[in-house]
Parts: structure tokens; C-alpha cells; sequence
């Protein structure tokens, strides 16, 4: 099965032979095709037309798969292809045509449902000590037996420079060259699908990085004249000549999803897309993905710091979404298990353990709320319950990890027992959970910013971090040391799990306790999500750092949650919600062989359970 998607702009082939060039520079007065010649042989330059709308046309009969080309700009500014599907040179070089059919996709994949998902993010380039697709796909048998369901990678759009995080993409429809090929990426999705793993894939639709964007020199359009951003110029989503803008981001998503079946899209930071239209580019773009998909069921997620739940529907629905992540759980249990509250913390300071609590029950605390430039937010509204299977609740993510100054995870931060607890509460909830990579083995290496800047960028870049961290950062242990350079490529070095950590003492206990969560949430989680209820869920607070959780289904079941999120043990006698008929314990952690009823629950414990609730009893709200 070949799979292609079409799009107006970018290099098509011709079934007759040739390729259709197209690009959209409606700034430009002359627009050429640059061929590079071979060897010493000079390039050739094609005159492209162009129609009222600032297309320009150009066909070259001799040129097929592989070809590489350019454009060059008003005779002298010479541009890679903006839809370029290869480049391997990077983003200042040329561009290269490839034929999407000459990849053969197996037929009988046809996806999994979103109650089924387990999400395990991947930075392709430090997942693996050789940082490619082809090295990836050889770890996705063991993520497959662990239990996780579906790999989510971080961005893959071609960036400047041979490594970065990938939120800096300029050519999207480009899987960075660093990581392999166009080929070797979809071998990557293929392995997955055989294995029963679904791929999600990170994209950027709200800022260009600033390395390799020439959009500005020949399509200012590209760019609002009213928005404003934190990356630099906002994309014009709702001005003049939005139109092909809002296509190159919709087709985009749709290349995604048909060209390389990706079944699940997490949009980055979608706060930060200014469009006051109406339907707007994500309600467009949601749409256009359900009515691609067929079939098949794909996945639509969002990263929006400021809450805006109304998006998140319990089904697919077209300018609706599945999931979003949800920066409340993390932070609440960052806070409660750390104590620290500084920087985007700050509002988690105060009770955090009844944030948290909250937030088990109802999903978000706080309702559209944009943060200060301090961390701190604008307004603290107290959000409304929300479907919990649309929640990405998480214990790390490559922010919440990377953008401390020594990138380390709760494993350095916490007692064992807490930094297992954190994890296990990500993953046995109604919420979606979400994995980082090392985390299933109980990984202390660290995970770093890094971007392979030069010049001023890396100037700035430096600058900026020793601003935000000092010149020399406390670390956890209490000790002092220099910044790491975010640019150099030990940066990236350090921050590659070592695989030999699986086979440690703490390795082994990390991954049959994972495997044994998600095999406890197979059987009292996934299957159930469809009969589980929204605002009917029960929390109770008692003492310093006891929780008691019951979420609620419509058959009159409950999944009950009795946790101690403290260092010293609670007295559980007092929280006065009757026992459950028909308890039985379905996980436990940290408890011992102690009964299930005991009075006492140790440090840092948590005892999940199933049974009803009796008529005649019924929990507090």
C-alpha cells in the first residue's frame, strides 16, 4: 500500500515523469528553480510564472526522485523549499524531491482507541546512543512488552544546527536529516504498528525557529501585523493573507497523518496561536484530521498553558480534540512532594496536597488563567470538572525535566519510594498517562536543554540561561557548579539514559513495577473508561498528607485510591468513608503486607482498590 498526500505547494511528481515545483512568495518579484550542477558543473536556474496570488509555477521535465533544488529569490537570495519532504544538507541547503510511493505500508493497521493509550515521549536524537530513527525502532520491542501503547516524538521538523529539542523547526514537512531519512522514519512508524505501538508526533504550529526561516525575505505575509509572540513574529492565522498561511499548518497536519500515519498529533503550546476567525485554525485543522482519517482512528492532543479545556471532547468529533496535558497534576505533585514552589510552581504553594487531590477528581484547577512573566498567573479560577480520560497527567516531560538548570528527574530529587509513588500516580488514574524516556527503568541521568546554535544565537541563548539560573546553580544535593553549556554537544552526551541502568538493582525494580501498573491498569482502567462519570468523583483530605480518592462509574463501581503522599505515616481512622462491598485490592505500593484496612499507611504509600459503593453510604463530595 503506497500513501501520499497532496498538497498545492512543495514539489509534486508527475505520473508522466517531471516534478510540479510551487511555492507561495507573494513578496518576491522573481522567483527561478535552482538546479545545482554536478561536480564543477555550474546550477541551472528555470524561470518559475506566477498568478495574482503570489504562486509561482515551475515545471522541470528531467527532474524525478532525488533531485536536488532550490529557489532563488529576486536573482540573488537562494531558499530551500519551505515544503521541502528531504533535506539533507540542513535547512540552508537544498532541497530534495522524493517519491512517497516507494515505500510499501502494510494494510491491516488501522490504529487503537484513545482509552487504550499509554504515552512514553522520545527525543529521537539522546533515546539511543546513536540518536537515529533506525536505532529507535530497535527499543520499541521492549516498550511493547512493558505495556506501553503508543511512542510520543518529540519534534521532528528540520532545525537548524545537528541537535536541539526540535521546537525550533523551519521546514515541517522535513524529518530532521540528523535522525535518518524519510524512509528510515517510516520503517520507525511501520515497526511500531506491527508491534500494537501507535506513533504520536509532536508539531509546531505557532512560531518558526530562527535559524533557516527565510519565510519573512519572500512571503512577509507569513507573519501578523497585529499578534505578537514570545518566539518573535506571530503567525498570521487571521490577517490578509491568511489563507495559505492556515493551509500550510493544515496540510501539514494531514501529511502527517497520511503520508507517514502517525496516529496521534500533540500540538506544542497552542496558547500561543493568535487567530480571532472564526471557525480558527485549530477547530479547521481538527476537522480536516477526522475527515482524513478514515478509518482509522487518530488522535488529536494539545499543549495550552493557560487551561482552555472547552476544545476537549470525550469522542472524536471534528474541531474537537482527545487529550491535553495536564500542567496542573504535574505541578501539584511536584510541589507536595518537594516542597519546592519557586518560579511557574508559585501557585501550587499553598495546600498543594489538596491541589492535588483536586485535581485527581476533576482534572484541571485552574480555568483560563495566563501566567505572568514571573510564573505566577494572572487569575486563579477555579476550573470546572472535565472528562479525566482527556487529562495527559504526567510525573516527568521534557519540560518539566529539561528546563530546570541540571535537568535532573525525581529519582535525584526524592526518597525512592516518593519518586516511584510520583510515577505510579501518573499511571493508575482514569487520566491518559504519559511516560518520559528512562523513566520506566527509574533513569538518574540527567535530560538537559541543548541547541547546536553558533554565532549570536548561541550568544543569546548562553546569556539567557545564565540569567535564569545564575552563574552557579545550587543543585539538588545541595553543592554548587557551572551552568551546562546548552550548545555544546556533551550537553546532548549527558543526556542519553544509559541503557545499562535497565540491568541494575533499581533498574529491574523500576520496570517490573511499571509493567505490573500498566498490567493493573489493563484490567481495572482501560476497559471501564467508557462507563466512567465527570463531576461525580469523591476526594477526602485527612491529616498532613492522606488522600482518599473514589472515581466513580456509571454501573455503580469505583476505583479507590488511599494515599500517603508524605514522609511520616497517617492515621488513615481519620477519614470516615466507610469501607467499599466487594473491595479488592488492585495495587499497592510501599504498604507492606499490612491489611488493606490497616489504620496506620506508611511513608510515601498508596493501595488501589475496586468494589461498589454501599446504598446506604454515600462519600462526601
Amino acid at each position: 500500500m503506497h500513501c501520499v498526500h497532496k498538497m498545492p505547494f512543495g514539489a509534486q511528481l508527475r505520473a508522466g515523469g517531471g516534478v510540479d515545483f510551487r511555492l507561495w512568495a507573494p513578496g518576491a518579484q522573481r522567483c527561478e528553480l535552482a538546479l545545482p550542477g554536478s561536480g564543477d558543473a555550474e546550477a541551472t536556474f528555470l524561470e518559475a510564472s506566477r498568478n495574482a496570488q503570489g504562486w509561482w509555477d515551475c515545471f522541470c521535465a528531467h527532474a524525478a526522485a532525488g533531485t536536488r533544488y532550490q529557489w532563488r529569490i529576486d536573482g540573488a537570495l537562494l531558499v530551500p523549499d519551505p515544503a521541502s519532504r528531504q533535506n539533507t544538507g540542513g535547512v540552508h541547503q537544498a532541497s530534495s524531491v522524493v517519491d512517497p510511493t516507494e515505500f510499501e505500508w502494510d494494510r491491516d493497521w488501522h490504529g487503537r482507541p484513545w482509552r487504550e493509550v499509554v504515552l512514553y515521549e522520545i527525543h529521537v536524537g539522546s533515546f539511543t546512543r546513536e540518536g537515529t530513527f533506525a536505532a529507535a525502532a530497535n527499543e520499541l520491542e521492549r516498550l511493547a512488552a512493558l505495556g506501553i501503547t503508543a511512542i510520543e516524538l518529540m519534534p521532528l521538523a528540520a532545525f537548524g544546527g545537528r541537535f536541539g529539542w526540535g521546537y525550533d523547526g523551519v521546514l515541517p514537512f522535513a524529518p530532521h536529516s540528523a535522525y535518518g531519512t524519510p524512509e528510515q522514519l517510516k520503517q520507525l512508524v511501520q515497526q511500531a504498528h506491527r508491534l500494537g505501538l501507535m506513533v504520536f508526533l509532536d508539531v509546531v504550529y505557532n512560531h518558526f525557529g530562527p535559524d533557516g526561516n527565510y519565510l519573512g525575505s519572500y512571503a512577509p505575509q507569513f507573519f501578523s501585523r497585529t499578534h505578537t509572540s514570545t518566539w518573535g513574529a506571530a503567525l498570521n492565522c487571521d490577517g490578509p493573507g491568511s489563507g495559505p498561511v492556515r493551509d500550510f499548518f493544515i496540510h501539514n497536519a494531514l501529511y502527517w497523518i497520511e503520508e507517514y500515519r502517525i496516529d496521534g498529533l500533540r500540538l506544542d503550546a497552542v496558547h500561543a496561536i493568535a487567530d480571532d476567525s472564526r471557525p480558527d485554525l485549530l477547530q479547521e485543522l481538527s476537522g480536516a484530521v477526522r475527515a482524513a482519517a478514515g478509518g482509522r482512528q487518530v488522535h488529536l492532543v494539545l499543549e495550552n498553558e493557560n487551561n482552555v479545556h472547552q476544545r476537549l471532547s470525550g469522542r472524536p468529533q471534528p474541531g474537537r480534540y482527545d487529550g491535553q496535558w495536564n500542567d496542573d497534576f504535574h505541578h501539584a505533585l511536584y510541589v507536595t512532594l518537594t516542597g519546592d514552589s519557586s518560579r511557574y510552581y508559585h501557585d501550587y504553594g499553598a495546600r498543594p496536597a489538596d491541589l492535588l487531590a483536586r485535581s485527581l477528581t476533576h482534572g484541571m484547577l485552574f480555568d483560563f488563567s495566563p501566567r505572568k512573566p514571573g510564573g505566577a498567573r494572572e487569575q486563579c479560577i477555579e476550573a470546572p470538572p472535565q472528562p479525566l480520560a482527556a487529562m495527559v497527567n504526567c510525573a516527568h516531560n521534557h519540560d518539566q525535566v529539561g528546563n530546570r538548570a541540571f535537568g535532573e528527574r525525581l529519582t535525584c530529587l526524592l526518597a525512592p519510594a516518593a519518586a516511584e509513588l510520583a510515577t505510579l500516580l501518573a499511571l493508575l488514574t482514569p487520566a491518559t498517562p504519559l511516560l518520559f524516556f528512562g523513566e520506566e527503568f527509574g533513569a538518574t541521568d540527567p535530560f538537559f536543554y541543548f541547541a547546536d546554535w553558533e554565532g549570536e544565537l548561541r550568544e543569546a541563548v548562553t546569556e539567557g540561561r545564565k540569567r535564569e539560573f545564575g552563574l552557579a546553580t545550587r543543585r539538588a544535593d545541595g553543592s554548587e557548579r557551572p551552568l551546562p553549556d546548552p550548545c555544546a554537544e556533551s550537553t546532548l552526551d549527558a543526556s542519553r539514559p544509559d541503557p545499562a541502568g535497565r540491568d541494575t538493582p533499581q533498574g529491574r525494580r523500576w520496570l517490573q513495577l511499571v509493567h505490573d501498573a500498566l498490567a493493573a491498569r489493563r484490567i481495572a482502567i482501560i476497559a471501564r473508561q467508557p462507563l466512567l462519570l465527570t463531576g461525580s468523583h469523591q476526594s477526602q483530605r485527612f491529616g498532613p498528607a492522606g488522600i482518599r480518592v473514589r472515581w466513580n462509574y456509571s454501573d455503580g463501581s469505583v476505583l479507590a485510591l488511599d494515599l500517603n503522599i508524605g514522609a511520616e505515616p497517617v492515621d488513615a481512622q481519620a477519614c470516615d468513608w466507610p469501607p467499599l462491598d466487594g473491595q479488592q485490592t488492585l495495587f499497592q505500593h510501599n504498604r507492606g503486607d499490612a491489611d488493606p484496612a490497616q489504620a496506620r499507611w506508611p511513608a510515601w504509600s498508596a493501595l488501589w482498590s475496586t468494589g461498589r459503593i454501599a446504598a446506604a453510604a454515600h462519600p462526601r463530595a
